[in-house]
């Protein structure tokens, strides 16, 4: 019996294990919680920093009071509107439509080719205390069928160009 009893952990060593034990889970629940605290947060800002990139623009009609008077930057879609393009060297005036509201638009700089009248555009900015968007890069938006203007004229040279309606 004293064999047995000479194996077997006196009560105290048993709580001093069983305590033991009870740090580590404690500590290691503590570190889990703590993972799953700073990934949150990591999820959070993430979404933060993203929720104005989450839709590729506005369009007039989508611009609340907020988006003309804040000074954030943002991207604006829609359509240039028919005789509003006015043009002084580089400086450029004109009007995004989405056929429910329009946008004055300034920019100064070269705009692309397919950038006209009727034709779609995204472009990039703030707006100004006159409520004028003051655009930094003007994109024009094209169809499928759209062919770099270089190489239209070199398969227009080669004779090989065809028209598409």
């Amino acid at each position: 019996m004293s064999d047995i009893a000479g194996r077997q952990p006196s009560a105290a060593k048993a709580q001093s294990i069983a305590k033991t034990m009870s740090q580590r889970k404690k500590k290691r629940l503590y570190l889990v919680l703590g993972a799953l605290a700073v990934l949150g947060v990591a999820v959070a800002l993430m979404l933060v920093a993203f929720s104005q990139d989450i839709r590729f623009f506005r369009t007039p009609a989508d611009l609340t009071e907020t988006d003309m008077s804040s000074g954030s930057r943002f991207r604006l879609g829609g359509l240039v509107e028919e005789e509003s393009v006015q043009r002084n060297g580089t400086q450029l005036r004109f009007v995004v439509t989405d056929t429910i509201k329009t946008v004055p638009v300034f920019f100064d700089g070269i705009v692309p080719d397919l950038f006209r009248e009727g034709q779609g555009v995204v472009i990039e900015g703030r707006f100004d205390q006159n409520r004028v968007f003051q655009a930094d890069s003007v994109l024009a938006k094209h169809d499928e069928n759209y062919v770099p203007k270089d190489l239209a004229d070199s398969l227009k040279a080669k004779g090989v160009w065809k028209e598409t309606e």
